[in-house]
């Protein structure tokens, strides 16, 4: 299969802007909630995916609810939610309590999770939460424990609300995905020495891989990423991996030792180069949408971190994968 099968198209606005002509052929979609990684606490990561036969979405990380389907109902990039669909809700409101399916949360860091705790008063109840077992122990002892915030979970200390079911498959094992098509695999990742995660979902043949915050082996002395490359390489040769979400969360000069668990544009291309010798030389990803992710503004006047970072991607891309620099409130279609 050609790989013209690669393709994503981004709507902003009411309007659909093909990135490549086969676009109409979709298998998912995706809005950005929040795409930063730190500083704007109104833009922190947060996405929504579904299949293209699904109604519901799933939320991958939950930084910035709120603002961020504010912000997409704004573009245009959820229709769906009319106000005369969402009565007696507002159309946010009701994006939020009866679009969004679940969440899937890779780490418990509070760019990934805050809009899920602080809306928490308002979801609808017994919505699944996908996480690992170190993820859920966080949510259960440092936020969901009536200190720091009441427990809206099912499981422990104190009245639980039970907003929220906390579920932890183990690493490997697939799963369905809340009320979608869509099924997934938890891949463990590291992140500064902690614990963060990768999900492969499926929808039938095709595949999507979702990373949250990663460190680079080398530097975290892990393999957790090279176990991830190699469950998408024979996905990446049958032409099934519509898309890889991935952080690049500071410019090539960020110090070594502040990298915190975190990529670079030198470090994210040197790993995309061992996920093509994979699957099979440096040709295997041409084309392949990966959607740049967690990005960090700086404070420093005259810095533009984001635009550092695109520059360097693209000077860089030699494997002519196809990166995707998404805003809040943005729709693609892969």
């Amino acid at each position: 299969m050609g790989r013209g099968k690669y393709r994503a198209t981004l709507l902003i606005g009411a309007a659909l802007l093909a990135l490549c002509p086969t676009a109409a052929l979709a298998g998912f979609e995706l809005v950005a909630l929040g795409v930063r990684g730190g500083v704007e606490q109104q833009n922190l990561s947060a996405y929504l995916i579904r299949s293209d036969q699904d109604t519901r979405w799933l939320a991958l990380d939950a930084g910035s609810l709120l603002p961020g389907i504010r912000q997409a109902l704004a573009k245009g990039s959820l229709p769906e939610a009319t106000p005369q669909q969402a009565a007696p809700l507002t159309p946010e409101g009701y994006v939020f309590r009866e679009l969004i399916a679940g969440y899937f949360i890779s780490h418990g860091h509070l760019d990934h999770l805050a809009g899920l705790l602080l809306n928490a008063p308002e979801d609808k109840p017994r919505k699944p939460i996908y996480t690992t077992s170190d993820t859920a122990n966080t949510l259960r002892t440092h936020y969901f424990n009536w200190k720091s915030w009441p427990n809206f979970s099912d499981s422990g200390n104190g009245t639980r609300l039970g907003t929220y079911r906390i579920y932890t498959p183990p690493p490997g094992q697939r799963f369905t995905l809340a009320d979608t098509r869509m099924s997934g695999v938890i891949y463990p990742l590291s992140h500064g020495g902690g614990a963060s995660a990768m999900l492969l979902i499926r929808h039938g043949e095709e595949a999507f891989a979702y990373f949250g915050d990663t460190g680079a082996d080398a530097v975290e002395r892990s393999r957790h990423l090279h176990a991830a490359w190699e469950a998408l390489a024979p996905l990446v040769q049958a032409r099934q991996l519509k898309g890889i979400m991935l952080e690049s969360s500071y410019a090539d000069d960020q110090p070594s030792d502040r990298l915190y668990g975190h990529l670079t544009p030198a470090l994210l291309l040197s790993e995309l180069a061992r996920l093509a010798t994979l699957s099979g030389g440096e040709e295997a990803l041409r084309g392949l949408p990966v959607v740049v992710t967690h990005i960090k503004p700086s404070l420093q006047a005259g810095k533009d971190v984001p635009a550092e970072v695109k520059q360097q991607l693209d000077a860089g891309n030699r494997l002519g994968v196809n990166f995707i620099f998404m805003q809040q409130g943005d729709r693609l279609t892969f």
